[in-house]
C-alpha cells in the first residue's frame, strides 16, 4: 500500500480502536494497571459493586502516591466503557451488571506486558517449532506421493534410530537452560488462547447484529435469512465463525486430549528447571485445560443464547414492527431536510405529545419526617478498648478459616515420605484438627493441585466435638509437592 493508503487507515485506527486509545489516554498506566490487576488474569468479569469497591481502595492508594485522580471508580469505569475499556453486561442469574474487558483493552495490556518484561522471540525453541510446523505443512500439502513417501521414511528412520538409542540407554536429557527456554515460549503461546476469547465473543456479537440489520433491511426480493431462519437453520452454528470455533471447541473437549495434556503438564513441573517458574505460571499450567473449557462452554452459551433470539425475533414477528418503526424514522428524516430551511430546530411547535405510558406512584409511599426520631434518648457508653489476645486472635481465626499453610505442610511432609498420597493417608499420618474444615481444605488442594481418579475411598475424622466420624469421596490424589 502507499504511504497515503496507509496513512489513511492508521489514522481511522487512532479514533475507532480502543486498543490504541488506551495506550496514548492520559492516565494510561494508571488505567492499565488497575485493569490488568483485576480483570485480566483469573478472574475475567466482575460484578459491578465489587469492582467499585476494590477500585475506590486502589484509588486511594495511587493518591496517597501522588497521582491525581479526581474521580470516584464508578466515574472511572462510566468513563472506561465509553471508551471502549470496558464491557458492561446484565449479570447472569442475578441482579445487577457486571464489567469484563473489551478485545481492545486486553490487546493494548497485553503489549504493554511485553514492554515491561521483553519476551525473547529469537530463540532455538522458537525457531525448531517454526521450522517443524514448516516441515509438516511442507509434506501434508505435497501432491507427490514419491516425495511423501520419501519424508515419511526419512522421519520413519529418524524415529528408529532415537528408539534404538533410548533402548540402549543412551538418554540424553535437555538442559535445563533450554529446558526452561522451552517452557517460557510455550506459556507465552498458551497465554494467548484464553486472552483471545474476547475477540470470538465480540465477533459473535458482530455477526448477530448484522444478521438482525439483514432481517430489517430485506424486501420480498431479498428473503433469504428469514427463509433460512423460518426453516430452522442455525445462521450463526452455520457460519465461518461458528463452524470455525466448534471445530476448536471440539478438541478442547475430547477427554482424550485433555487428560495427556494433564499427565505431560505433572510431568513437566516434577522436573528441576520447572522450580525456576514461577507459582502463578504453575498454576496456569495447571489449570490451562480447565480455562478453555470454562471460556468455550461461555462461547457456546452466548451462541444459543443469539441463535434463539434470532429465531424468536423471526417467529414472534417483531422484525415487522421494527420496520415500521423504521420507515416512520425514515419518513420524518426525509421531511425534516426541507423543513429545517423554513423552521428552525428550536421553534415552539405548539405540538402536544402524549406519553405512552404514565408513571404510577403509590401515594403509601410518601413517608413523614418525624424529628423525634433523631432524638438520641438512650446515653452513650463508652467502651475503652482492651489489649488483643494474640493466641484467642488466632484460635477465632481457626474457627472461621481453613488453616491451608497447615494442610499443605502436612501433604509435603507425607509425600516426602511416600512420593504419592491421597486425602486418606495424609488424614491417617496428620489427623484433622479442624474437623471436617481440614478434609474439605484437603480436598480443595487436590482439586487445584493434584488428580481424581475414578475410585472412591473412605476418610475419617474427629470433629470439634470429639466425635468421630467418616465419609466415603472420589480418590484424590497428590502427585507433587503443593504450593
Amino acid at each position: 500500500m502507499s504511504v497515503t493508503t496507509t496513512s489513511l487507515a492508521l489514522s481511522r485506527l487512532l479514533d475507532d480502536d480502543s486498543s490504541w486509545r488506551l495506550l496514548r489516554a492520559d492516565n494510561a498506566p494508571v488505567i492499565a494497571a488497575l485493569l490488568s490487576a483485576h480483570l485480566a488474569g483469573e478472574q475475567i468479569r466482575m460484578p459491578a459493586d465489587e469492582l467499585f469497591e476494590v477500585l475506590d481502595h486502589d484509588l486511594d492508594r495511587l493518591r496517597e502516591a501522588g497521582f491525581e485522580l479526581a474521580r470516584n471508580a464508578q466515574g472511572y469505569c462510566a468513563e472506561w466503557r465509553e471508551a471502549g475499556f470496558l464491557v458492561r453486561r446484565a449479570a447472569e442469574g442475578a441482579r445487577g451488571e457486571t464489567y469484563e474487558l473489551s478485545q481492545g483493552a486486553l490487546r493494548g495490556i497485553r503489549y504493554l506486558d511485553q514492554l515491561v518484561e521483553p519476551r525473547q522471540t529469537a530463540t532455538e525453541s522458537r525457531l525448531s517449532s517454526i521450522a517443524a510446523q514448516l516441515a509438516r505443512l511442507a509434506v501434508d500439502t505435497d501432491p507427490d506421493t514419491t516425495r511423501r513417501l520419501a519424508q515419511l521414511h526419512a522421519e520413519r528412520d529418524r524415529i528408529e534410530q532415537q528408539i534404538e538409542r533410548v533402548a540402549a540407554g543412551e538418554v540424553d536429557p535437555l538442559e535445563p537452560a533450554r529446558a526452561l527456554e522451552r517452557a517460557r515460549d510455550i506459556l507465552a503461546q498458551a497465554e494467548e488462547i484464553p486472552a483471545d476469547f474476547a475477540r470470538v465473543r465480540a465477533e459473535f456479537e458482530a455477526l448477530n447484529r448484522s444478521l438482525r440489520t439483514g432481517i430489517l433491511e430485506s424486501d420480498a426480493s431479498h428473503r433469504s435469512v428469514l427463509d433460512e431462519i423460518f426453516r430452522g437453520v442455525d445462521l450463526i452454528g452455520e457460519s465461518d465463525e461458528g463452524r470455525s470455533f466448534a471445530g476448536f471447541s471440539a478438541l478442547v473437549l475430547d477427554a482424550e486430549v485433555g487428560a495427556d495434556f494433564d499427565d505431560h503438564v505433572s510431568q513437566v513441573l516434577e522436573r528441576e528447571f520447572a522450580d525456576t517458574l514461577s507459582a502463578s505460571q504453575r498454576r496456569f499450567l495447571r489449570r490451562y485445560v480447565t480455562t478453555l473449557k470454562d471460556r468455550s462452554a461461555e462461547i457456546h452459551e452466548v451462541i444459543t443464547s443469539f441463535a434463539r433470539g434470532l429465531r424468536r425475533y423471526v417467529q414472534s414477528h417483531d422484525f415487522e414492527r421494527d420496520r415500521v418503526l423504521k420507515s416512520a424514522i425514515r419518513e420524518a428524516l426525509a421531511a425534516g431536510i426541507p423543513a429545517s430551511a423554513e423552521v428552525k430546530p428550536y421553534r415552539q411547535t405548539q405540538l402536544s405529545l402524549a406519553l405512552s405510558s404514565v408513571p404510577m406512584v403509590s401515594v403509601g409511599q410518601v413517608r413523614l419526617h418525624d424529628p423525634a426520631e433523631l432524638d438520641a434518648t438512650a446515653p452513650v457508653v463508652e467502651h475503652e478498648a482492651a489489649v488483643a489476645n494474640l493466641e484467642a486472635l488466632r484460635r477465632l481465626a481457626r474457627e472461621t478459616e481453613i488453616d491451608f499453610d497447615e494442610l499443605r505442610a502436612h501433604v509435603n511432609d507425607v509425600l516426602d515420605r511416600a512420593g504419592e498420597c491421597t486425602v486418606a493417608k495424609v488424614l491417617a499420618v496428620h489427623p484433622a484438627t479442624q474437623g471436617v474444615a481440614s478434609v474439605v481444605g484437603l480436598i480443595a488442594l487436590a482439586a487445584v493441585q493434584g488428580v481424581v481418579a475414578d475410585a472412591v475411598e473412605r476418610v475419617r475424622w474427629h470433629g470439634v466435638d470429639g466425635v468421630a466420624r467418616s465419609a466415603t469421596v472420589p480418590v484424590h490424589r497428590f502427585t507433587g509437592r503443593v504450593l
